[in-house]
């Protein structure tokens, strides 16, 4: 019984990811992931009590996804928080690349979210100042002369280059994000 419930949860998350990546969280209705995903509706509210609930598990395993490649970035480069920085947003970009990449599901929550207090644009935007604090953490670890600014600098390229490859669907940014993330962190490492 345990493992039908786990995976009719899963079954609604993948079809959900699905949907909202490609058509955005407000196009999308409950009956049509009921639809998709093969479940009663009241298998879906037994497991998301509200759409916005949906919309936040689905957000919130997008980021566990992200945290799990930039941290194992981070962890190919031990003794180089400089070279890890790079590698991020070589990574980044590669994922920008692939033919699947539909955007940031964080900065669609902000798009069709505007309102501070919707659950969606809370949880994104907690997850840009987790990023935004981890790349702080990153610069002073490099030694950079104004680590705050570097760590916002950062975050506006990452996030333009997601927005980017939204709007035009997988784009390869790779040399032009790296060549960007060279020079900020060079300018922030010179004596």
């Amino acid at each position: 019984m345990k493992a039908s419930i786990h995976s009719a949860r899963q079954r609604i998350l993948t079809t959900a990811t699905d949907l909202f990546s490609r058509e955005g969280y407000r196009a999308v209705g409950t009956d049509t992931i009921i639809e998709r995903s093969g479940v009663a509706k009241m298998t879906l509210y037994r497991h998301f009590s509200t759409k916005n609930d949906l919309i936040c598990a689905y957000i919130e395993q997008t980021i566990e996804n992200f945290w799990a490649a930039f941290e194992q970035v981070i962890s190919e480069h031990p003794a180089s928080p400089q070279i890890a920085l790079v590698a991020i947003f070589e990574m980044l970009a590669s994922t920008v690349a692939e033919p699947g990449f539909c955007g940031c599901s964080c900065l669609h929550a902000a798009v069709e979210f505007p309102q501070f207090d919707h659950p969606a644009h809370q949880v994104a935007l907690e997850h840009k100042r987790d990023v935004r604090a981890r790349f702080l953490q990153l610069a002073e670890q490099a030694g950079a002369r104004q680590p705050d600014i570097l760590a916002d600098q950062l975050l506006l390229l990452m996030n333009g280059m997601l927005m980017q490859g939204r709007m035009e669907g997988p784009i390869d940014t790779t040399s032009s994000v790296v060549q960007a993330v060279k020079v900020l962190v060079d300018a922030q490492l010179k004596a």
